[in-house]
């Protein structure tokens, strides 16, 4: 039997229930099918802390749309659902939960804080899942994974075992961003930069033999007291006869050395720098090429060190100050300039980090690097839109060694064990049973985990089961396309490729494609600090989860950021209401049930809209194999709305409501078999409301998700359905002068037209009749027959006449038009004082008066347009 639709949609009501049926069904799942082509998508995982913002919204809005096109499609289509473990910003949430009772994590033991952190993660880690959910994601929730679940967990310490063995994995004591908050290293890619409004110091380091030695300039004076050379260009004239001699290092008296070296900017300062290794990956570098000691001045927690001297254990901001002071009261500081500069921040929580040197984990990157340029220069991998792979290129050929270490509890332990005995350090996927050099079966595994974008490197291949040979991991890799935004560029995509390619010998994905970002109605980034934010759930609430999904799909186009307004998902809740109404519409006209449409039966305006349809099929199909979403959105909105709705359910009336049976199921027919292809492609971007309308029609499958995408079934009548085109042209070119005379629908007068396709115009009457608005349709040969004063309509199919007595009172309608003159001259005159007025062009904001110019034009165009019908109508006297 046959399920009504209510009179009016109401999401709330729908949603819910329809994704637990989706759930309960098993819908989302794919299977291994040797029948199917595969293809897959896997999240980019988002942390376990998060919860849903516009930006997931956009994000998974898209990878939903491309996977439930790919499942009607055919394809066995794997959207792998999963979470991030996110160590620095999860050991935050739970050392602050310890806080609030009084504990530090030491209180605890690792042990114990692990209990705790994986408490919380049961607790809270599971929400933004439930919010995907509400967006109505249909990941395949069967195959869920987390990072640090245990088959993640294998594959992390298997990837690191290998790097290791073939020496792509060291130790080792470099220059790496540390955050004095947090207490971790970063990588570069975790380093955020601001501009900062800051000074230049100038400070003189005397000679040794006495002499005025020479000023360099720094914008961190708190690290000189770790300084061990000065550095000049080799071919710098004006510091030549330094290079070799010492001088002394203010405060300290220290005797440091000037050494040559092409690394210093002759422009910059005085074209003199400080070099402190301990504190800058320039500096150490330039310490590593001549041999320099390295003196690290600063504790990580940001407060000075005991090399420091009397600065020891003050703040580096205190210190900073201090020694500015004491280099001012000794003389040595010639000057300080503002100066405004990009300062390095936490990505997480954006304290400014501190270069230091620092024993810790680093990947060799430039091995790794190679492959994965490789394969996007030769297409295997593509970017949508290409210009990111700029990007990618520039970060890859200028790539440092990954410090991957960090110092925290929660994450990944680096599977390195100490021998209690001997010491020998053993690299292991497990513990050793015994150490290799002297026998002793007690070890001490390295502390520190791993940074949580190693782990997900590996989540293409490790959440199909690597290392194991699963049946998942040999059907669905590679995946086929990653769907992220331009900010995880080399965070993310680029470390996915290296792995992909290093570890599984192929790319990780086919296709990258990237989206922007989602700001404010201004234009402005949200965040927190502007409490700009829109949250996607009281969107949801509110209007519906299909109708954020069009609001956001309708303005997205590849790499592009979107601006998010009320009113566009107000617009999408509005054709959401459309579509419902013309469905329930189609519904109501069912009693005599449906047959499969008969070619011969059908009359102009069903081939119209079979060609129109089969236009919508084309390009979106198009537009969703190149991931162009905003395109394909639009194309099912202009055909729902404007040829569907707004023309053919209007041109279909007369028939359905005629005495001809045989006509109205020809209607029927044509009405139904549109509507069902309409909602399957509107399908990837609202789900909800098209599966409830869906499987509400007769014949319809058990679910939209697993029905046929559209393809194109009904080609002829091309040269009837582009006459229609011509038709509906003149109803719109009759209706736009009968808008411009204030002539309302209620008026119907006699059409006469001069065409040379009376046949396609006779075809058309009924429509003619019922869309322009007309008593009845005459159609002539030649002008000899047009009623005198007569208006007309042009277009390409001919020219419709009508009586302009019939349309309106002539003599009333010029006396209206006159009061409308007279108060347009009113207008201009008020514009026109404003702008000869100094005083407002002088004094008022620009913007106001450019919004007053732009009136005075538009009065002045009113004007003429007045001018010319009153002339017109003059004449008809």
């Amino acid at each position: 039997m046959q399920k009504e639709l209510s009179t009016t949609y109401d999401p709330k009501q729908t949603e819910t229930k329809l994704y637990e049926r989706w759930m309960e069904k098993g819908y989302f799942h794919a299977a291994v099918d040797p029948e199917k082509k595969p293809f897959a998508i896997v999240i980019p995982p988002p942390n376990i802390t998060g919860q849903l913002h516009m930006g997931h919204a956009l994000d998974n809005m898209i990878q939903d749309a491309i996977i439930r096109t790919k499942r009607m499609q055919g394809y066995s289509a794997l959207w792998m659902p999963g979470t991030d473990h996110a160590s620095i910003a999860t050991e935050v949430k739970i050392v602050d939960a310890l806080r609030a009772e009084g504990l530090a994590k030491e209180d605890l033991g690792r042990e114990g804080f692990l209990e705790r952190a994986w408490e919380w993660k049961a607790k809270y880690g599971g929400r933004i899942v439930e919010q995907l959910k509400k967006l109505g994601s249909s990941l395949d929730w069967e195959r869920e994974r987390f990072t640090m679940d245990e088959g993640c967990s294998r594959a992390v310490r298997e990837v690191f075992v290998r790097l290791y063995e073939k020496g792509l994995i060291y130790q080792g004591s470099r220059i790496i961003n540390w955050c004095p908050d947090c207490m971790t290293a970063l990588s570069d890619a975790e380093v955020e930069y601001e501009e900062q409004a800051s000074h230049l110091w100038y400070m003189r380091y005397r000679a040794q033999d006495g002499g005025e030695g020479i000023v360099v300039a720094t914008t961190r004076p708190e690290t000189m007291l770790g300084d061990t050379a000065v550095a000049v260009n080799p071919e710098d004239a004006r510091y030549k006869h330094l290079i070799g001699q010492n001088v002394i290092l203010p405060l300290l008296d220290k005797p440091i050395p000037v050494v040559a070296d092409e690394y210093v900017d002759m422009e910059f300062g005085t074209g003199a720098v400080k070099i402190t290794p301990a504190h800058d990956p320039n500096d150490y570098e330039v310490g590593v090429r001549h041999g320099l000691p390295i003196v690290r001045v600063m504790n990580d927690d940001g407060t000075m060190a005991d090399n420091a001297g009397k600065y020891a254990g003050l703040g580096r901001d205190e210190a900073r100050k201090q020694i500015v002071a004491d280099l001012q009261d000794i003389g040595a500081m010639e000057k300080i300039e503002d100066y405004t500069h990009n300062v390095g921040h936490c990505y997480r929580c954006h304290t400014v980090i501190e270069p230091i040197i620092s024993k810790q984990w680093f990947v060799k990157m430039k091995g790794l690097a190679q492959p994965a340029i490789k394969a996007v220069e030769d297409g295997r991998i593509k970017f949508v839109p290409e210009r990111f792979s700029k990007i990618y290129f520039n970060w890859l050929y200028n790539i440092r060694d990954w410090c991957i270490s960090r110092q925290l509890w929660w994450g990944h332990r680096i599977p390195a064990y100490t021998c209690g005995a001997c010491g020998k350090l053993v690299v292991a996927t497990d513990m050793p049973a015994a150490c290799p050099d002297c026998g002793n079966t007690v070890f001490t595994q390295e502390e520190d985990v791993l940074d949580t974008w190693f782990s997900s490197g590996l989540w293409p291949f490790s959440t199909l089961g690597w290392p194991d040979e699963t049946p998942e991991l040999k059907y669905f890799y590679p995946t086929d396309v990653l769907v992220t935004g331009y900010d995880i560029i080399f965070f993310w995509v680029a470390r996915m490729i290296m792995f992909g390619l290093e570890v599984m010998g192929d790319i990780p994905f086919s296709t990258v494609d990237i989206h922007g970002i989602v700001r404010d109605s201004e234009g402005r980034k949200m965040s927190k600090s502007l409490n700009n934010g829109i949250d996607p759930l009281e969107v949801i609430d509110k209007y519906g989860a299909d109708a954020l999904r069009f609001s956001l799909a309708m303005g997205v186009s590849p790499g592009n950021d979107m601006r998010f307004y009320w009113e566009k998902v107000e617009a999408a809740r509005n054709f959401a209401n459309k579509v419902w109404n013309a469905s329930r519409f189609v519904m109501m006209n069912l009693e005599g049930g449906v047959s499969p449409i008969d070619e011969a039966k059908l009359d102009i305006a069903d081939q119209w809209i079979l060609g129109k349809l089969n236009g919508a099929i084309r390009e979106c199909t198009d537009s969703m194999d190149k991931y162009d979403l905003g395109l394909a959105a639009q194309k099912i909105y202009d055909f729902a709305w404007n040829e569907l709705c707004d023309w053919y359910i209007e041109m279909a009336k007369p028939r359905l409501y005629g005495e001809d049976e045989d006509v109205k199921a020809a209607t029927v027919s044509v009405l139904v078999y549109v509507l069902k292809n309409t909602l399957k492609l509107l399908h990837p971007f609202m789900p909800f409301i098209t599966e409830e309308i869906y499987t509400s029609l007769p014949g319809a499958d058990e679910t939209i998700m697993l029905s046929a995408w559209p393809a194109v079934e009904y080609e002829g009548g091309k040269a009837q359905a582009e006459m229609m085109d011509g038709v509906m042209d003149m109803i719109r070119s009759i209706r736009n002068v009968r808008a411009e005379m204030n002539v309302p629908p209620s008026v119907h007068v006699k059409l006469t037209i001069v065409s040379k396709h009376a046949g396609a115009i006779e075809a058309c009457r009924e429509y003619l009749k019922k869309l322009a608005y007309a008593s009845e349709v005459e159609v002539v040969g030649d002008k000899a027959r047009i009623p005198q004063n007569s208006v007309s309509a042009v277009c390409a199919v001919g020219e419709a006449f009508m009586p302009l007595s019939e349309l309106i009172d002539v003599q009333k309608e010029i006396e209206r038009l006159k009061k409308e003159a007279d108060k347009n001259e009113g207008e201009i005159k008020r514009a026109q004082g404003k702008l000869n007025n100094k005083g407002f062009t002088e004094k008022a904001p620009a913007h106001v008066v450019e919004e007053e110019r732009d009136k005075l034009n538009t009065y002045l165009e009113m004007r003429s347009k007045l001018g010319e019908r009153l002339a017109f109508l003059e004449g008809m006297k």
